[in-house]
């Protein structure tokens, strides 16, 4: 098994993780449509369209069909009129349905970037207040969920900020380096969608995590490392690499004894899933 070592930055960086199917195994909307069925903040008909919606909208992404400004509408629409310490109480029943998802190669990826001296992120879609105590959850520094505006308490059903999806990642991100003084070019990023490029193309080390297959295709043409989750095993099975200056990180943390190493032709050869 190749060693692979961090490579060693000019300035403080940073590591962003998406959220569904790259850090948790399935969909955090299905996790926090549910609790809020439970604590009667959304009707069955609702959570069962949104179940639905979730699950395309992730494994098709958005494509121009307009599907993230349906899925904003459709968080803040769910929100509006409710009271933020209404949906912060969601935790206690979001939380530990989250922490089960959360993909043990992922948890060790989140660890050794802190132990390189990193900070780390979870970057979403999802509400804010679900995104940052998932985040802290995890001993990650924080968390960039979308933002919606309060006002006495209460949601009013706008946005207070970018919604992340897409290039609104990207302005959080910015937003945020500017603030902590973090070099993009030094930072890593993980995501398992084409909807994600605009994060991933934002730093210097992209990673594409369970890739769908236009973001495969992608990262296969840029020579950007890929790393496949076995959902049976959960395990690496495969590792397509670059160079050992372009994993970086996510080597060392196969090379510890999570993954098991491969050249793009052997990978290629290994059967996914």
């Amino acid at each position: 098994m190749g060693q692979y070592v961090a490579v060693a930055g000019t300035g403080p960086s940073a590591a962003f993780f998406d959220l569904d199917r790259t850090l948790i195994s399935g969909s955090s909307a299905f996790a926090l449509a549910t609790a809020a069925r439970k604590m009667k903040m959304m009707p069955t008909h609702e959570l069962l369209r949104d179940a639905a919606t979730a699950a395309t909208f992730k494994f098709r992404g958005d494509h121009n069909t307009g599907a993230a400004d349906n899925a904003r509408d459709r968080v803040l629409g769910f929100i509006e009129g409710q009271r933020q310490d209404d949906l912060a109480a969601l935790n206690e029943r979001v939380l530990p349905a989250l922490l089960g998802k959360i993909r043990p190669e992922a948890r060790r990826l989140v660890d050794m970037h802190r132990h390189a001296g990193r900070s780390t992120y979870i970057v979403s879609a999802a509400p804010q207040e679900i995104v940052e105590p998932l985040a802290h959850s995890l001993g990650m520094t924080s968390g960039i969920g979308t933002r919606s505006r309060v006002v006495d308490g209460m949601y009013t059903g706008a946005l207070d900020g970018p919604f992340c999806y897409g290039e609104g990642k990207v302005e959080a991100m910015r937003e945020l380096a500017n603030w902590h003084g973090y070099v993009l070019s030094e930072c890593y990023a993980y995501s398992d969608s084409a909807s994600d490029l605009p994060m991933l193309e934002a730093v210097g080390h992209p990673v594409a995590v369970n890739p769908d297959g236009r973001l495969e295709r992608h990262a296969r043409r840029h020579g950007w490392p890929i790393v496949i989750f076995s959902q049976r095993t959960k395990s690496v099975i495969r590792r397509t690499m670059a160079s050992a200056a372009t994993v970086g990180i996510a080597g060392a943390s196969f090379a510890a004894g999570t993954a098991v190493a491969g050249s793009r032709n052997s990978s290629r050869s290994s059967r996914r899933r």
